[in-house]
Formats: structure tokens, C-alpha cells, sequence
């Protein structure tokens, strides 16, 4: 007769009645800890894509364009319309991917392959100079501007053109006019003007690449004395007029300017497109070109180095993101492990039973696996799901600026350490029979060898990281040692402290034993005698106190790199200078802006750009003299006139380059007028008199001091100068300063707007912001201030389950005290106490620990990338990253974090006591209860 079956409730079903808490928790973690960590690759790639993708839309056209030019073209037969248009729609065909361009703002057309003179007497000439003039075909004129007054220029026997307003405004053209060109037969070729055009977009690609097409430009010749002025503006002649292009003196080309499109473009896309650009410059794509157009064909564009400066910021910026990455990693995984020990911990005597009746250690484990499995693995594919749609675009929607295989193995591998968590822990601690509350003191349980041995090969790693580091900087993006080098620094120094934290801690209790009331010696002798567990808290708090202070000191460190970049750009709080720098400032200016709203001072300055520092223009006797020969030093140099005082007193204030007033001034009885120059110019001219010429006059100078730095210039080759001493000086820029409340920046504008017409004005603050313009640096920021905040998080996290792990054996600690006399006002002493000493532990250490890291690593790590890539000046890049952009230890991002650890611990454990003091003591004081 058969036997009925047992009826046997499913296990895991049972698990999560018995504890629904605790798996919600469990769930929770494990969706918030996969959703992190499958966002970070997408968020690296989302802001990758969109550097790329800004890097080449917003760049100037001149950089961004691709422009095919072939100069052998010289039948009128092959620069028909007709021909070209073929000619363009074969050359977007024969483009490789992933290289794509806007048809809108492409064009193409026949040019002159120089300037050439208008001959005619009724054009301007400021300084008796022939305006030089561009004649161009461009194609789509009427597409891509507004017709104003005439019409637009057609095909006949007589060339025809048109010009912009912005042309006819400042060449005095109307519609009719005719302009007359060398000939190629030494006849003036004659262009009749049909009509004046609006452009509808100056910025796009099809009028920016070549702005003289819509705006002519006051171009300048340098001369000894001063410089001549002529204009410098072009003719768009209508594409049937090519033939007459080729009949001017100037020679003539043709070109195809071909716009690229970005919004395709991913950071994926960066390998193909740097072998595409290099292919078309001298590759194989370059003779399909050939084949194509013409053998004189050559490819010009500033494409390639957009992408490279790309590479060259994303390659600085990723080994320092990864710090984060790691920290945050590290953290949130010894939290899960921490989350594993405390549910072995409530389910010890469970566990230890199964293993009494005959449990096996893989029957249990796999029993346990399978509870972890059904929370982990829908959390996880949960978070995952949360990062897609948070983070990037999502698959289905056709989006490609994140990938989902590395969200999709983070989320994975979130998963796996969150399944493995318990069944491992449990496995390791029943693998052999234990005694019931035995003791498990720091300093009484010896390291066994294998602990040892993992302790040293962490130090070895965390010394390796940390010396390649120091010698190669973090130029090796990819290298994730390097980057993982301050959290292995927070572990060897974490496993240290475990091990050596109880000593002090037993010292001190013995003469606290001999003081009056127990709360003292009872708190340092329980915290001398912590569980071995404790190892864990501290570690997460150490390397998350550590990843902290980097990652703060990494953001105060690019604050002040683009503070100081700005101050430097600027010398002052604003500056209003001519877009050239050297047009005379209109008189009373300076008074008129020290009126303006929240200014301080407006210090008038005079600048001459390329003064010569010649051998022939020195006045020393011996002329076998060589101290001014080609290798001693710069030829040129830029000559500021200035008033010593307000001037002294604004370098002493901005800390760029401090001098005293009194160095400057007239000239002496041998009429000789003491400067202070830069380094390399001091050099050049030694301390003997010397005769300067400029646009101000002559004079000779001597110098007297050497300053690094001076604010009025960006350039490492200047002589400053008493302005009073120079003959004919004008100031061409005013250093504005700011009062406490700042600048009123549209006030100053309407201001100079009115009394200087053409000049600009540049703000300290718009500056500095113009240095973080980029998605890569912003997005890399947030992704920084992400991961240290979930850090944070866990840190948190992490000090909560340590103290809900040993809730039980405190709440029972007190109800027995409380029996012997202890009051509550004194439990919650002893419990504060107590989890006191390991938080200021944690505290110092990571303190300690962080300031540590960051002077060991400070010297390998380069924040001037993602500081300032959108710097305009070289030098100014240089001199803020040898001088203001390594990493340094900012107060701050060390002591508050450990200050939260130390206001968090103390809560919890008095919020713990308070609620343990209002419950009652029956069950912890049954009988037989051994805990």
C-alpha cells in the first residue's frame, strides 16, 4: 500500500512569510545598488557621446568644415554648375562612415585662390590701400540669405554679383555699381553689383568658414611705425560667372565645403572617424578623391583635431572618474557583504540546528541561495530597467548614445554578489561546529596565515598602484589599478586599524576601573572586545571617507583651476578692450565706467602687442656684445603702459604677479625708464639700457625687476612701464574691478555700448563659466558627485547594520544592567559610549587616511583637462595646471564627511537606546537565554 506524502511547506515561499521586512529591505538594496551601478557606464557614455557630439556641432566652422579644394581645373567647361552639382553629390556618396555631413550647410563653388585689388578710385581706401577683394561662386545664395535691394546675380555675358549689407555698408556699394579686378590679358575685369543681401544665419557653416563672405574685415599691414589699415571683403558672383573667376590675376580653385553632422555621432564613433579623417588627409580614401575630381585634389579641415582634443580630455578624465567608480564599488559592496553576515548572524541558531539534524553545507547553501535568488535577480533586472530608461536612450527607441551590455553585466554582477552574500557567509561560518556565544575578541583571535598573506598582497597592489601613479600620471586611461589605487590605500590602512584599535582602547580601560561609576569602564571594555565583524563597518567607512575627500579635492581643485584660468584671461573682475586689443579707448571712458553700478576702479592701460627686441634697435656701446642674439631669448614682446599704483595694488589683490609701486616711474637723470619684465625678456636684455621702439615712441628702458605674471596679458613675454614715462600713450584696455556685491554686467555693456561703439566687454564670471561649457566636464562631474554621494549612502548604510547587528545583545546588556541599578539616563550613555570609540575610529582614520592619499597621489593627477578643455589661451593652460590645478587636500571634503559619520553614529545608537529603554526587559531576561 503506497505511502500518503508528507505535506511540506516550499521553503523559500515560508522564508519570505516569516520575514517580509527584511526581504523588502533586502529587494530595495539590491534595486538602488543595480540601478547605480548599471547607470555609471551609461552615463560615461551619454556624456562621451554628447562631448563628441559638442565638440564638432559647436565648434567654429573654420575647424569643423571639410573642405575638398582642386586648383587644376581650368576649362570653363569643368566649373559649370552642372558639373559641380554632379561633382558634390558624387563626393557626399563617396564619404565613409561614420562620417556624414548637413546638406543644408554645405556648398561648393569657384574662388579666387587670393585677394585681389578693386581698382576703382570711389572705393575706401583708409590709408591709400587697395580694398582686397574675394570672388567667390558659392552655391545656394538665395537659399541662405534675405535679397534687400536689387536681385539676385545671374548668368550673361557680364559678370554678375551681389554683396552683403554688412559689405555694401562699409565699401559704399549699391546696386548697379561695377567693381573692376586685374585681368588674366591685363584688362580690368569688370563685376557688376545686382543686389545686396541679407545672410539668414552668420553662424552656420555655409557663411562662417568664410566670414569675410557676409562681413568685410579692417585689416591691418604692420608697419615700424604704426600699422595701415585697408578692407578686406568678398563678391558672390553667380555660379554661371565661374569662368570669369578664372580670368582674374589671383589663379583660381575649386571647393566642395562640406558641413559634418553630429547628431549620429556616438563615443563609440571615435576610433572610425579618427581613421576616416586620416585616410581622407594622405590615405587611401584621399586617392578615391583623386579618381573622383581630379588628381590636384587635397583635402583640408580642423576635423581631426576636434576629435583629438576629444580623445585627449575623455583620456584624462576617465582614469579620475574610475577613482570614484571604485570608491563607490567598494563600498556598496561591503555593504552587501555586511548584509550577508547580518542575516547569517539572526539565523545562527536556525542554521546551526539544520546542521545538527544532518543538514549538508551545499543543501543549506543552495536552500539559501534560492531565497536570495528570487529578491536579487528581479531587483537587479528591475534597477537595470531603471538606468535605461533614467540614463541614455532607451534600445527600442533607436537611441545609440549608452550601451546596454555593460549596464546589463553591472546590474548582473550586482545580482551575483547580492545571491552569493548569504549562502557564502553561512556556508564559511557552520563549516565546522561552533560554540554558542563564544568569544570572538580583535586581539585575542590570531590572524590565521591566509589572512595574512591577503593582507600583504593588498599592501603590494595598493604600493604598486600608487607608485605607477606618482610616475605616469593618469595619461594611461584603462589602467584600473591606478584608478582603484586610493581604495586599496583605505583597505590596507582599514585592515590595520582592525587589528590594532582594541589595544588603546583596553589601555584606557583600566583606569577608567578605578573612576567612579561603571558607564565609562563598561563602554571601553565592550569596545575592546568587539565582534571581528566590525572589520567590515570600518572598512566601508575608511574607503568611503577616502574616495570622499579625493572626490572633494578633485571638484575644489577645478573650482580654483577655473577661477584662477578666469582671473588670468580677464586681469580684473571685467575688461573692455577692442576685439583686436589695440584701438584707443574713447576719452572719458574710464570715468564714466568707475560711475557704473558695483564698480570699484576702472584702471586705463596701454598695450603694443610685437614690440621687436632686436640686436639693431640696442643701444649698449660694445657691438660685439652678443646677449641679444637669436637663442637669447623672444624677438618680440608686448609693452604695457600703466599707472604704478592702482595697477600694484590690483596685482596685490588678484595675487598675479605683486610688485612694489615704486620700481615703476620717469625717467632718470640719463633719461633711462626703469620697467619690470618676464622672466625670458629679462634674460634677453639684461640689466644694461636699451632703446624700445613702439607705436608709442622711443624710449629706453632699464630693467629693474622680473615678475613670472602681470594681469593685463596672458603672454609670458611682456615689459611693464610707467605710462606717464612713454611718449605717446593711449590706452587701449580698462581693468575694471568689483565692489563686494559684483558687477552689474548689463548695465556695463549699455554703458559701453553708448560711449564705445565696437567695443567689448569680458566678465571674470562669464569667463570662468565659458570653462565648463562642455557636456563631457559637466557630465563627468555629476558623475563624480554621484558616486561620492552614494558612497556616502552606503557609509551610512553601512553603520546602521552594524548596530542593528549587535541591537540584540545591547538591548539584553541593558535590561540585565538595569537590574543591577543601571538607570536609563545611564544605559543611553553606556550604548553612546560605546559605539562611540570604532565612529571617531573611522573618523580620524579616514581623515587621516584621505589626506594621505591625496599627497601620495597628488603629483599623477592632471586636472587641467577637465578643468579648463575650453581654455582659449595655451599659456593659460600651462600656468594653471603647473601652478593652481594639482590635486591638493581641501578641509572641507575631509572633516565633514567624517564629522556625518561621527553625528550619525552617535544618533543612531541614542535613537537605539531611547527606543530599547521604553520596551520592556520580560523577554530579554528569560530564563536560559545564554546571549
Amino acid at each position: 500500500m503506497a505511502r500518503t506524502p508528507v505535506a511540506v511547506a516550499p521553503w523559500v515561499r515560508t522564508r519570505m512569510r516569516v520575514a517580509p521586512w527584511a526581504a523588502c529591505a533586502v529587494t530595495v538594496l539590491v534595486f538602488v545598488t543595480a540601478l547605480l551601478a548599471a547607470a555609471l557606464p551609461r552615463a560615461v557614455d551619454v556624456y562621451e557621446t554628447e562631448g563628441l557630439r559638442h565638440a564638432v556641432a559647436d565648434a567654429p566652422a573654420a575647424k569643423r568644415v571639410v573642405e575638398v579644394l582642386n586648383e587644376d581645373r581650368t576649362d570653363a567647361g569643368e566649373v559649370t554648375p552642372k558639373r559641380l552639382a554632379e561633382d558634390h553629390a558624387a563626393l557626399l556618396r563617396a564619404l565613409p562612415a561614420p562620417l556624414r555631413t548637413l546638406p543644408a550647410d554645405s556648398a561648393y563653388g569657384v574662388r579666387t585662390s587670393k585677394r585681389v585689388g578693386a581698382l576703382d578710385a570711389w572705393l575706401p581706401k583708409p590709408n591709400k590701400l587697395l580694398p582686397q577683394l574675394t570672388l567667390s561662386t558659392q552655391s545656394g545664395v538665395p537659399r541662405h540669405s534675405t535679397l534687400r535691394a536689387g536681385r539676385f546675380a545671374a548668368g550673361g555675358d557680364e559678370p554678375e554679383a551681389v554683396v552683403t549689407v554688412a559689405t555694401a555698408e562699409a565699401l559704399r556699394i549699391k546696386p548697379g555699381a561695377v567693381i573692376h579686378v586685374p585681368g588674366d590679358d591685363a584688362r580690368p575685369l569688370g563685376i557688376r553689383i545686382t543686389g545686396i543681401v541679407e545672410p539668414r544665419d552668420r553662424q552656420s557653416a555655409y557663411w562662417a568658414y568664410e566670414p569675410t563672405l557676409h562681413t568685410p574685415v579692417y585689416a591691418s599691414v604692420p608697419r615700424a611705425d604704426s600699422p595701415e589699415f585697408y578692407w578686406d571683403a568678398a563678391l558672390l558672383l553667380a555660379p554661371e560667372a565661374a569662368g570669369a573667376v578664372q580670368r582674374t590675376t589671383a589663379g583660381s580653385e575649386v571647393y566642395w565645403r562640406l558641413a559634418p553632422a553630429s547628431a549620429h555621432l556616438t563615443g563609440r564613433d571615435v576610433p572610425a572617424l579618427t581613421a576616416v579623417l586620416a585616410s581622407l588627409g594622405t590615405g587611401p580614401d584621399l586617392v578615391r578623391l583623386r579618381e573622383l575630381l581630379g588628381e590636384v585634389t587635397s583635402v583640408r579641415t580642423g576635423l581631426d583635431e576636434l576629435v583629438g582634443g576629444h580623445v585627449w580630455m575623455r583620456d584624462a578624465i576617465s582614469p579620475v572618474v574610475a577613482v570614484a567608480a571604485f570608491g563607490m564599488g567598494a563600498v556598496a559592496l561591503v555593504v552587501l557583504a555586511m548584509t550577508g553576515g547580518l542575516f547569517t548572524a539572526r539565523r545562527h541558531a536556525e542554521l546551526a540546528l539544520l546542521r545538527a539534524r544532518g543538514g549538508s553545507l551545499a543543501g543549506i547553501g543552495v536552500r539559501l541561495l534560492g531565497e536570495t535568488a528570487v529578491l536579487a535577480v528581479p531587483a537587479a533586472g528591475l534597477g537595470l530597467l531603471a538606468a535605461v530608461l533614467l540614463v541614455g536612450d532607451a534600445p527600442w527607441a533607436g537611441g545609440g548614445s549608452a550601451r546596454l551590455l555593460p549596464a546589463a553585466l553591472a546590474a548582473a554582477a550586482v545580482a551575483l554578489v547580492a545571491m552569493l552574500a548569504l549562502p557564502l557567509r553561512a556556508v564559511y561560518v557552520h563549516r565546522t561546529p561552533r560554540l554558542h556565544g563564544a568569544r570572538e575578541d580583535l586581539v585575542d583571535a590570531r590572524p590565521s596565515r591566509r589572512h595574512v598573506v591577503a593582507e600583504l598582497t593588498l599592501l603590494v597592489l595598493a604600493a604598486g598602484a600608487v607608485a605607477a601613479l606618482r610616475r605616469r600620471g593618469t595619461s594611461d586611461a584603462g589602467d584600473h589599478l591606478v584608478s582603484a589605487a586610493p581604495v586599496l590605500v583605505a583597505l590596507i590602512a582599514a585592515l590595520l586599524l582592525v587589528r590594532l584599535y582594541p589595544l588603546p582602547l583596553r589601555w584606557a580601560a583600566r583606569p577608567a576601573a578605578r573612576l567612579r561609576g561603571a558607564v565609562g569602564y563598561l563602554s571601553l571594555a565592550r569596545a575592546g572586545r568587539s565582534s571581528a565583524n566590525g572589520a567590515l563597518p570600518l572598512l566601508a567607512l575608511l574607503v568611503a571617507l577616502t574616495t570622499a575627500a579625493f572626490g572633494g579635492s578633485v571638484l575644489a581643485g577645478v573650482a580654483d583651476a577655473r577661477d584662477r584660468a578666469a582671473l588670468l584671461t580677464t586681469g580684473a573682475d571685467a575688461r573692455i578692450s577692442s576685439p583686436t586689443g589695440t584701438a584707443p579707448l574713447p576719452a572719458g571712458l574710464d570715468r564714466a565706467v568707475r560711475g557704473s553700478a558695483g564698480v570699484r576702479d576702472a584702471l586705463p592701460v596701454h598695450l603694443a602687442y610685437g614690440v621687436p627686441l632686436t640686436p639693431d634697435v640696442r643701444t649698449a656701446q660694445n657691438a660685439s656684445d652678443t646677449r641679444l642674439d637669436d637663442a637669447a631669448g623672444p624677438k618680440y614682446a608686448t609693452v604695457l603702459g600703466v599707472d604704478p599704483g592702482p595697477y600694484a595694488r590690483l596685482a596685490r589683490e588678484t595675487g598675479t604677479g605683486a610688485f612694489p609701486a615704486g620700481l615703476l616711474g620717469g625717467p632718470g637723470a640719463d633719461r633711462v625708464v626703469p620697467v619690470i619684465a618676464s622672466p625670458a625678456v629679462a634674460r634677453r636684455l639684461g640689466r644694461e639700457p636699451y632703446e624700445i621702439p613702439s607705436y608709442a615712441g622711443q624710449f629706453t628702458v632699464r630693467v629693474v625687476a622680473v615678475l613670472d605674471r602681470t594681469p593685463a596679458v596672458t603672454e609670458t613675454d611682456f615689459l611693464l612701464i610707467d605710462r606717464a614715462a612713454m611718449p605717446r600713450v593711449t590706452p587701449t584696455a580698462l581693468l575694471v574691478t568689483a565692489r563686494p556685491g559684483g558687477l552689474d554686467g548689463p548695465a556695463l555693456r549699455t554703458l559701453v555700448r553708448e560711449r564705445a561703439k565696437g567695443f567689448t566687454v569680458r566678465l571674470r564670471q562669464e569667463q570662468r563659466d565659458a570653462y565648463v561649457d562642455s557636456p563631457m566636464q559637466t557630465g563627468a562631474e555629476r558623475v563624480y558627485a554621484t558616486a561620492i554621494g552614494a558612497g556616502a549612502g552606503y557609509a551610512g548604510l553601512a553603520v546602521l547594520l552594524s548596530l542593528v547587528r549587535t541591537a540584540p545583545e545591547r538591548v539584553t546588556l541593558l535590561a540585565r544592567l538595569r537590574t543591577m541599578g543601571l538607570t536609563r539616563r545611564q544605559g543611553r550613555r553606556l550604548l553612546g559610549l560605546e559605539a562611540l570609540p570604532q565612529a571617531l575610529l573611522a573618523a580620524v582614520g579616514g581623515t587621516l587616511v584621505g589626506w594621505a592619499t591625496i599627497l601620495l597621489l597628488a603629483p599623477g593627477v592632471d586636472l587641467v583637462r577637465l578643468a579648463l578643455a575650453a581654455a582659449p589661451e595655451l599659456t593659460t593652460m600651462e600656468r594653471v595646471t603647473v601652478e593652481h590645478a594639482a590635486l591638493r587636500a581641501d578641509g572641507w571634503s575631509l572633516t565633514l564627511p567624517a564629522l556625518g559619520v561621527v553625528l550619525l553614529t552617535a544618533g543612531t545608537a541614542g535613537l537605539q537606546a531611547w527606543w530599547s529603554s521604553r520596551r520592556g526587559s520580560i523577554k530579554e531576561l528569560r530564563a536560559g537565554d545564554t546571549r
